[in-house]
């Protein structure tokens, strides 16, 4: 247990900075899985929509350090090709 009240201060905002990921990293992902049910219904058109709506938090969590940015590129990749492969 921290014991010098910098210690304890330290633990204060890795505790609030983990929050705040843990709440992006979950956003991220119910987005992502948004996308591929709208793959798997097969209607393009919201999955493209869905897509839309996803990129930008994907891109989000990399700039904040959550994924890594190829992580991020390789995802929106990997959903925009399963989107094309619909037509």
């Amino acid at each position: 247990m921290a014991n010098t009240s910098s210690a304890k201060k330290a633990v204060r905002k890795i505790a609030a900075k983990t929050a705040v990921n843990k709440a992006r990293r979950s956003r991220m992902r119910t987005f992502v899985r948004k996308v591929e049910e709208a793959i798997a219904s097969g209607d393009q058109k919201v999955a493209q929509q869905a897509l839309k709506d996803a990129q930008p938090l994907i891109q989000s969590a990399a700039t904040h350090g959550i994924i890594h940015r190829n992580n991020a590129s390789r995802k929106v990749s990997r959903l925009s090709s399963r989107i094309k492969a619909l037509a």
